[in-house]
């Protein structure tokens, strides 16, 4: 597994790829659930595979050290305790993240010892147990809005011998009277809960991913606290982002959708010069994801193919020839214009990959290119009494 995080995610020498080496994985996820039901079809089906088990260890090694997200627990169950075997119905409810992505977020973090961290949507505890690792448990405190989980991870930590401060609680809060050098939230959120960035202290960092109901254009804000108090912040634009957090509203595209933007032939096509955006362009994808909202990229068609599920409009673009694009649209909104428009603003803004992001006084927070030629306020969300973390 590291050898792959190092040659294809970039992991480094230093304190995580030390204690990525050393954690057993099979301690912190003893079970994992593995889907037996092809595509489509209902109800879906998962086997339970235990460690315990000796015919299930195999593949149990292949999941937990393939570096792919590992499916931890079904239907809201609780994880202590559970039999092996079969579920069908309902669906998966936490798992732990892709090992690329929490590697480089870790990195991001730069853990030293000593340091106080925050671990907003605990999981499987993987990334508690990173931080214990590296920075002491002492200082280690980790969060979920889901009992089951909390007390699966303190158990297990508990193994490892690590004993962090763990809480059962909403992630959008924090952990109120407490401040931290370091908070990583564990899941998407439309805007960086104000609680968290006043639990930052001086000289601390914390990171979050933020989108729109859309999940195909992600950022990525990191925010730091200066030595004398002062937040500063950026948007980054990202490939890969976490699970979107509890009760955040999402878009799809149906399959039903996908077929029709496939195989239907549009209101209308035109030729172009221009080319579309590339999916290299991000920083432009991810003004994309708020400033024209509502849309979601099927990432499975050959060429690029966008839809709209609120109002039901489409684009196609494909290209014909070295120098023609083949653009084809449906619906109310004219995706292909909008793209090309927007393009170009973000051109004339200086092709920004990164946005400044801003904490008002009134609680909004407002993010713009390096002049201001692009600029959007991110959603308040509604408030969720029963916490937010995966």
């Amino acid at each position: 597994m590291i050898a792959n995080l190092e040659q294809y995610s970039g992991l480094r020498p230093g304190p995580v790829r030390d204690a990525l080496l050393t954690l057993p994985r099979e301690v912190l996820i003893p079970q994992a659930y593995v889907r037996r039901s092809a595509p489509g079809e209902e109800p879906p089906r998962w086997d339970l595979l235990d460690w315990s088990a000796p015919r299930d260890r195999l593949e149990l090694l292949s999941l937990l050290y393939g570096g792919a997200s590992v499916l931890v627990q079904h239907d809201g169950e609780p994880l202590l305790g559970r039999v092996r075997g079969t579920r069908s119905g309902a669906s998966i409810t936490s798992m732990s993240t892709v090992m690329g992505l929490t590697a480089s977020l870790l990195e991001e973090l730069d853990l030293r010892p000593g340091l106080r961290v925050l671990d907003v949507g605990t999981g499987a505890g993987v990334t508690a147990a990173v931080a214990c690792q590296v920075c002491g448990h002492e200082g280690v405190a980790t969060l979920d809005r889901d009992r089951h989980l909390t007390e699966a991870a303190a158990a297990r930590l508990a193994t490892l011998g690590f004993h962090p401060q763990v809480e059962c609680g909403s992630g959008e809060q924090g952990i109120p009277g407490q401040e931290f050098d370091r908070i990583l939230v564990s899941y998407t959120v439309e805007q960086v809960p104000a609680a968290l960035v006043e639990q930052l202290a001086p000289e601390g960092r914390l990171l979050a991913h933020v989108s729109s109901a859309s999940p195909s254009w992600p950022g990525l804000a990191v925010v730091d606290r200066t030595a004398d108090g002062q937040v500063r912040a950026e948007l980054r634009a990202v490939e890969f982002a976490h699970r979107a957090g509890h009760g955040m509203n999402r878009i799809w595209l149906s399959e039903e959708f996908r077929q029709a933007i496939a195989t239907a032939s549009g209101a209308w096509t035109q030729r172009s010069t221009l080319a579309p955006p590339a999916d290299t362009d991000r920083g432009l994808w991810l003004a994309a994801d708020h400033l024209l909202g509502g849309l979601v990229r099927d990432f499975s068609a050959e060429h690029l193919t966008i839809g709209a599920p609120g109002c039901g409009s489409w684009l196609r673009a494909e290209p014909v020839g070295r120098s023609h694009w083949k653009a084809t649209v449906h619906g109310p909104r004219d995706i292909w214009k909008e793209l090309q428009d927007l393009a170009a603003r973000w051109r004339a803004a200086g092709s920004p990959q990164r946005y400044r992001l801003r904490f008002r006084p009134d609680g909004s927070q407002h993010v713009s290119s390096a002049r201001g030629h692009l600029s959007w306020q991110l959603p308040i969300p509604v408030p969720r009494h029963e916490g937010t973390s995966t």
